[in-house]
């Protein structure tokens, strides 16, 4: 199911790697809508968890055992990579790489962090269009010295017009706010209200 969304989101698959896979878009074919593809393909990949989970968790129950919940984790950058047939004579693939490709894979690495499935950056924010995401914080990671700001991707552009997703973001905002002036009761009282 995590290789269809990617496909039918005009994505290439890169490689799997034991539970992870990498994939990658405008690439071998130019796709000018390519960041707001992947955050199609990840939502659809965290919609697709659904039903496997909703498998197992009753084949658990019927054989007596824990059900042990599968999560995504999904990182999304854009910018400039490599992008190409990579490797030696003897062994060769089509893949992507550069620091753009690194923060992506580094994102993935901190969604457990923030207890979310997708976290995007602020490139990708801008170019994908009016998803409803909500900023995360300002992230620095190994082998950078700046900053970059990440973003929860939680839903669909239709999702981010809706009234109770505006309410959201209102208070998250205001929350981040308090959060950065290092008003920590205020923080932690809006924090609770944006449950």
């Amino acid at each position: 199911p995590m290789t269809s969304a990617v496909l039918e989101n005009r994505g290439t698959v890169d490689k799997y790697m034991g539970d992870a896979m990498m994939t990658f878009w405008n690439a071998p074919v130019d796709d000018p809508h390519h960041a707001m593809n992947a955050c199609k393909a990840a939502l659809a990949m965290v919609t697709a968890l659904k039903p496997v989970n909703e498998m197992l968790q009753a084949r658990a129950i019927a054989a007596n055992r824990v059900f042990h919940e599968l999560k995504a984790g999904i990182g999304i950058n854009s910018g400039r990579a490599s992008v190409g047939n990579m490797g030696s004579k003897q062994r060769f693939a089509y893949s992507a790489l550069g620091d753009t490709v690194n923060l992506a894979s580094r994102m993935e690495g901190q969604t457990k962090s923030y207890g979310i499935s997708v976290m995007i950056s602020d490139e990708t924010r801008q170019q994908a269009g009016e998803f409803a995401v909500l900023e995360l914080d300002l992230l620095t990671v190994k082998g950078r010295s700046e900053p970059e700001r990440v973003f929860a991707l939680l839903g669909s552009p239709e999702e981010a017009k809706g009234a109770a997703f505006r309410d959201l973001r209102q208070k998250h905002n205001e929350m981040l706010a308090a959060y950065r002036a290092r008003n920590w009761d205020a923080a932690e009282d809006l924090c609770v209200s944006c449950k």
